[in-house]
């Protein structure tokens, strides 16, 4: 009776032991299950930072739109480039002017007032006599009107504008550095604005079919458009006149020596050394008259060519 008690009495502990690990063991199952708050934390905290950077990403690139400079803009700051000594243009070397009138011929070559407009073209007309006299007064005055008509440019005529800037532009470029790099800032800003300005990939296809369709010819302040008809009419002249060149060189040779008397042998000489000079005189002209002739001819041709 007293060893069952005692068993008993073992058995109690074991028991309590079992229930309190049993008490003990929850806990740790509830915090096993409280780390699923942790996890819908996480993805918000993911989800915030997304949007963050994709606004962030939105908002960097508004800037870049909104300073890029427009072609207005670009024509002040030619404008200011031109703001130069009254007595610039006529200071610069001989070769410079010979480059500024290059790019006066590129700025107004062709037909500029059909493809810039009435107003503009004669500005721009104005502008390239105003460097061919290196007058950098009035040079100045006609840039800074280009600014006000930028508004009432249309598409083929702001093309064709920017493409006569890039072109003189670039024969400015290629006249260095000079005094303090004035004519540098000109060819950059020149350079710049045109490129802007003729940014319209169709409207400057179109203009240069026009362009290529008529030629100019320009010898100081003459211009003559070069079409197929005053080609051929070229062609006919230069080849009359290599007729009559012929015939007189003929004439000359046909002439015997001893025919002519000389009171001396000077003169004779005299005599001798002319006749040779007429002969080479007029046998260059019947061969130029004939290159002249042919060269029309094919320039006429292609012309033709072009148009159809």
């Amino acid at each position: 009776m007293a060893s069952s008690s005692s068993s008993l009495s073992l058995l109690q502990p074991l028991h309590s032991l079992s229930s309190s690990t049993l008490f003990f063991s929850q806990p740790s199952f509830h915090f096993s299950s409280s780390l699923k708050p942790h996890k819908s934390k996480r993805l918000n905290l993911s989800k915030s930072l997304t949007l963050r950077f994709a606004l962030t990403e939105s908002d960097s690139t508004k800037p870049l739109e909104e300073t890029e400079p427009s072609s207005k803009s670009l024509l002040l700051q030619l404008s200011k480039c031109f703001d130069l000594p009254s007595d610039y243009f006529q200071q610069l070397p001989n070769d410079l002017r010979l480059d500024l009138n290059d790019a006066a011929f590129d700025l107004s070559n062709g037909p500029v007032v059909d493809e810039c407009g009435q107003e503009l073209g004669e500005i721009l007309l104005n502008l390239s006599r105003a460097w061919e006299q290196a007058d950098t007064s009035t040079s100045r005055s006609l840039v800074e009107k280009l600014p006000e008509l930028e508004s009432s440019l249309t598409d083929g005529a702001r093309s064709a504008f920017g493409r006569r800037l890039i072109s003189a532009g670039k024969r400015f470029q290629g006249m260095g550095q000079y005094g303090k790099g004035e004519l540098q800032k000109i060819a950059k800003a020149m350079i710049t604005t045109g490129g802007v300005l003729s940014a319209n990939t169709s409207s400057v296809s179109v203009s240069n079919e026009s362009m290529s369709g008529t030629r100019m010819f320009k010898f100081g302040e003459l211009q003559v458009a070069v079409t197929p008809q005053k080609a051929y009419a070229g062609a006919a002249i230069a080849f009359i006149y290599g007729i009559l060149s012929w015939q007189i060189s003929q004439g000359i040779q046909s002439i015997p020596e001893n025919s002519l008397q000389y009171a001396n042998d000077n003169a004779l000489l005299i005599g001798k050394s002319l006749r040779g000079s007429l002969l080479a005189l007029f046998y260059a002209s019947t061969v130029l008259s004939g290159f002249t002739t042919v060269g029309l001819i094919l320039l006429a041709k292609q012309l033709s060519s072009e148009k159809e």
